[in-house]
């Protein structure tokens, strides 16, 4: 089957920060619960989620309106300050430009679908120059109205962003949440990118398709032709 569509998951796929976020995250939950977050926890709880489901988790109760907009604005400047700490490996994926290239070279819809919050989408835009490739309005983000990951909700709305069915569409993913978000809303493909994670991770989950380390990996023939954006 040939696909119309590609939606890219962001953060632990076209950028490759999940080692910062994790240790933003325990630090935060040594201030919220006193220990940090395990690496099971981590890959379990947290990768996908809203910031609301992960404060949840680590307090092991529903936290307030008040809470979750504090300790997310808290955590997010950190790992965003982590992020211009490090500008060497503030870049896109690798192959990940290129494929981008590609994509619009070839006029294949495409969008990103991130459970980050509006703050953290602003400052990849302005970034990573995102504009180039992507239509901004059409990327989806957490904006407190859909369930977090494995939810199908934002890979549903990515979908009908772009004009396409579910299954028309290529969703590529690092998140265990995010390929049970992608199964659930019936999306044509996975592939998985072992970003962090080695890619025994993805082996014994039949949803995948292909597990891959790099952009340059991605079989391009799977997608139809001189699709209209």
């Amino acid at each position: 089957m040939k696909y119309k569509g590609i939606i890219f998951d962001f953060n632990g796929t076209l950028f490759f920060d999940s080692q910062k976020h994790l240790d933003a995250w325990r630090e935060f939950s040594r201030r919220l619960r006193g220990t940090a977050f395990t690496d099971d926890e981590m890959r379990k709880y947290m990768f996908g989620r809203t910031n609301e489901d992960i404060i949840a988790y680590a307090i092991q109760k529903r936290p307030t309106k008040e809470q979750v907009e504090k300790y997310g604005k808290e955590k997010e400047a950190l790992y965003r300050d982590m992020c211009r700490k490090d500008p060497d490996n503030f870049k896109l994926a690798p192959g990940a430009v290129e494929f981008l290239n590609w994509l619009k070279e070839n006029n294949i819809p495409r969008t990103i679908a991130t459970m980050s919050e509006k703050d953290n989408v602003d400052f990849y835009i302005d970034g990573f120059n995102l504009a180039q490739w992507f239509d901004i309005d059409k990327i989806v983000y957490s904006d407190g109205t859909m369930r977090g990951k494995p939810a199908p909700d934002i890979y549903e709305i990515a979908a009908e962003k772009l004009n396409l069915k579910p299954e028309e569409c290529i969703v590529v993913e690092d998140a265990l949440s995010g390929i049970d978000a992608a199964k659930n809303a019936g999306i044509g493909r996975i592939i998985a990118i072992a970003s962090m994670d080695g890619k025994d991770v993805y082996k014994d989950i039949p949803c995948v398709t292909q597990v891959i380390t790099t952009f340059d990996e991605f079989d391009r023939n799977m997608f139809a032709q001189n699709v209209t954006c």
